[in-house]
């Protein structure tokens, strides 16, 4: 597995991560005995790192993370600011240290490597007082590094230009190739780590689906599918059903026999240099082991990039690209 340091100054990480929403909840059922089987293979293919939120599965998913980070040298994000209403009236520092001590507890570590606040809007960065609060529990060893979690462009633009920030985490996968215009480089230069969330489009990405494709009714891809419970962006990264199908098959053609489509999507995002490390989520095995493979691959041929690109280009672009 490849490395690459998750902000300037900061750790090494796995260039291929460990996404865990899909284990706490919200894709159907799960299995924990499973769950944690996925984590340690994610371990045993070289993934050192691990992204969770206070609000999967209300915690479940970062007490199956502090079972694998208590035996494993790893690096773990968590992120919080979603388990209340959306209201800045509680972005205080010590509103901060009361979800942080549930996070603590539930990964059963002092220090939190990483914490993200958690899509909570634009509000925050006209606000010197969250910056500042943050930036008081880095001092006391709450946490060892802060950053956000983002829907937008301008949201990821606008966090770049706070004091002290590590990483900004983003949807960017074939289906949202924003980013990749505008915001990768330029956190790349402020030495702002990129962590790059729903890479397979919730599953889209992998070619598994079909027009018959179903999903059970916890499922986000069955009931947020229009956006009805979280931002629509999460959910197949915003891209309607049938177009994301259609554009599966102008893209399946590029894809070596050699390797599943879900590898050939990870390895688009790795070839972007600014990307710290992306992070697919397993709840098997075989995906944990298929996902680290990701990084053997040897990067995409320019002509391929291009490809790619046109495909974007004409399907996709209409339907997200001045959205997020």
């Amino acid at each position: 597995m490849d490395t690459r340091s998750l902000y300037a100054g900061g750790p090494d990480v796995s260039e291929v991560g460990f996404g865990a929403w899909a284990i706490g909840g919200s894709w159907g059922e799960v299995d924990d005995d499973e769950s944690l089987a996925a984590l340690e293979t994610a371990v045993r293919a070289g993934v050192t790192f691990f992204d969770t939120a206070d609000v999967y599965g209300d915690g479940h998913s970062e007490r199956l993370v502090g079972e694998i980070a208590a035996e494993h040298d790893v690096v773990v994000a968590t992120k919080m600011g979603r388990r209340e209403d959306m209201d800045p009236s509680v972005w205080t520092q010590e509103q901060f240290l009361s979800w942080l001590n549930r996070s603590r507890r539930n990964l059963g570590v002092d220090t939190i490597d990483l914490v993200q606040l958690h899509c909570i809007g634009p509000e925050p960065y006209a606000m010197e007082s969250v910056w500042e609060a943050l930036r008081e529990l880095q001092s006391d060893d709450v946490v060892t590094a802060f950053g956000v979690s983002v829907e937008t462009v301008d949201e990821a633009l606008a966090a770049l230009e706070v004091d002290g920030l590590a990483t900004i985490q983003l949807i960017a996968n074939l289906f949202r190739m924003r980013p990749v215009d505008e915001v990768f480089d330029a956190a790349r230069d402020a030495g702002v780590g990129v962590i790059v969330r729903v890479p397979l489009a919730s599953g889209l990405l992998t070619g598994k689906f079909d027009a018959d494709s179903t999903f059970d009714a916890d499922d986000h891809r069955n009931f947020n599918r229009d956006g009805q419970a979280f931002d629509v962006g999460e959910t197949f990264a915003g891209v309607p059903w049938e177009v994301g199908l259609a554009a599966v098959e102008r893209i399946r053609p590029l894809v070596p026999e050699y390797v599943t489509m879900a590898q050939f999507a990870l390895r688009w995002v790795l070839d972007h240099d600014a990307v710290s490390v992306v992070i697919p989520g397993a709840r098997t095995q075989a995906q944990a082991r298929g996902n680290a493979a990701a990084s053997h691959l040897d990067p995409l041929a320019p002509d391929v990039h291009a490809a790619l690109r046109e495909v974007y280009d004409e399907m996709i672009r209409p339907h997200v690209h001045d959205r997020w």
